[in-house]
């Protein structure tokens, strides 16, 4: 997997994270189970993008500039 996969990973994971935040926002006045729920799964998206961006990081860059 290369240095963009890794990226495109992280930006997706990054979508799902935002996602399940705003779930949670949502939920707060109404359930605290889908709160909670929803809150622990966007941190753990967000893990993942932190995850995938620390290895792109790593990696060269492998675009070609013309």
């Amino acid at each position: 997997m290369d240095r963009a996969q890794h990226l495109a990973l992280a930006n997706e994971a990054v979508m799902r994270a935002a996602k399940l935040a705003d779930d949670a926002e949502r939920y707060v006045s109404n359930t605290r189970e889908k709160t909670h729920a929803s809150a622990a799964a966007s941190a753990a998206w967000a893990d993942v993008a932190r995850t995938h961006a620390a290895i792109a990081a790593l990696l060269p860059n492998t675009t070609t500039e013309d």
